[in-house]
């Protein structure tokens, strides 16, 4: 399985000039390619292959006097932006021809150099490498301080240095591991768990405890507020608007650390305390389109729920998802009478059949796991095999960092 291990740069003056030609030729490459593959469709003509535009576009163009600044970087990195062009149109012929998985992809566009989000990829023949001292040693580069967080568990096979809209650096590393060695790390668990994810509270596990939800956005919309009204009235084109956009982008990247914190340790415990774990299928996309827009966003269902599928699998655990027409919200948990829809205000209700009284949640929660067949794996039945998730690619030429875990 792979995974991405990623950790923060920081460059000096000397490296971060580096790494911006670096960026800047990456795009410019990519925009080649773009443009050739444009006049080719436009004249009728097949397209060219890999090694054509690679020797058109990379090596005789760094003969040319108009791209010889070509040559100040790695040929790697120029070789990976061309990969990741040739990916992009696969993903949009696959996309037509409805072979490919997903939402339809339009065809790759060209890149500005206004983009705030840029990266560059090193593969294992760039040569790259980790000093004695704990720097990131990049070609035509330097050597780059790294905050290390934790040590790798294996030999990296490539590396993506990227920046982010807030102008951080971070390297972020692609590492094969050892299904067997890290379910082997994990301790055995003859537990099951359901869960309901809501708003008022993230998250109510069918054992009854409740998980609060830590509203990050709404917590931080003051400040967000106040720097956005700095953005708009400063001049565009100038320097003040540059530093009032940056102010922007890290109160936004604040917010957005801290939900990916949050969601990365309440995984990490789930995945480690249960065997078996049921999940509803919510369709997050929709529910975007209702007045419920900013707090489900804020919540980050979707980031959840695919922490808990890779986790799953990295780790040998079951992870189930239920229908999301499964009438969990309707349904005595104990009995099993269906006694209808109730309003979202309805947060108790009594069961018309047996009486009992139900906390909304925590029965929708119990419903989902006995929906998924969890239900009698705590006394040593088998778990029901869940969808294995598909494996993570690598991050292209417009990546965005994890955070300091795998992802």
């Amino acid at each position: 399985m792979q995974l991405r291990y990623s950790f923060r740069l920081y460059p000096d003056a000397v490296q971060r000039a580096a790494l911006a030609r670096a960026f800047g030729c990456a795009r410019v490459v990519f925009n080649d390619v773009v443009q050739v593959r444009e006049d080719a469709r436009k004249a009728g003509e097949p397209f060219p292959t890999a090694g054509e535009l690679s020797r058109r576009l990379i090596t005789q163009a760094k003969r040319s006097p108009e791209r010889a600044w070509l040559s100040e970087v790695s040929t790697v990195v120029l070789q990976q932006s061309l990969r990741d062009a040739e990916a992009a149109y696969r993903n949009f012929f696959a996309s037509l021809k409805g072979t490919r998985k997903g939402p339809r992809v339009g065809p790759p566009r060209f890149k500005s150099r206004k983009d705030q989000r840029q990266s560059v990829r090193f593969t294992a023949n760039a040569r790259w490498k980790i000093t004695e001292a704990g720097r990131l040693d990049l070609p035509k580069i330097g050597a780059v301080k790294v905050k290390w967080s934790r040590t790798l568990p294996a030999t990296p096979s490539s590396v993506t240095v990227i920046k982010d809209a807030a102008g951080r650096y971070f390297a972020s590393f692609v590492i094969e591991t050892d299904p067997a060695t890290d379910q082997a790390r994990m301790p055995e668990s003859d537990r099951a768990i359901g869960i309901d994810l809501g708003l008022t509270h993230f998250a109510v596990l069918s054992d009854g405890s409740k998980i609060d939800s830590p509203r990050f956005l709404r917590r931080a919309e003051k400040k967000l507020k106040k720097t956005q009204q700095d953005l708009c009235r400063k001049q565009k084109g100038s320097k003040n608007r540059d530093k009032a956009r940056l102010k922007v982008a890290r109160a936004h990247v604040k917010v957005a650390d801290a939900r990916r914190e949050f969601h990365h340790q309440l995984s990490t415990r789930l995945i480690s305390e249960n065997q078996g774990i049921a999940v509803e299928d919510l369709s997050v996309a929709a529910l975007c389109r209702t007045r419920l827009a900013k707090p489900v966003h804020d919540a980050g269902w979707s980031s959840f729920i695919s922490m808990l599928e890779y986790k799953a699998q990295r780790y040998g655990r079951t992870l189930v998802k239920v229908d999301r027409f499964e009438p969990t919200s309707q349904t005595c948990s104990t009995c099993g009478t269906k006694d209808g829809p109730k309003p979202l205000h309805v947060r108790e209700w009594t069961c018309s059949a047996c009486g009992t009284v139900h906390d909304r949640d925590h029965n929708a929660a119990i419903n989902v796991k006995v929906a998924a067949g969890l239900a009698v794996s705590a006394c040593g039945a088998p778990v029901r095999p869940g969808a294995i998730p598909a494996q993570r690619e690598e991050t292209g030429s417009h990546g965005f960092p994890a955070g300091n875990r795998a992802a």
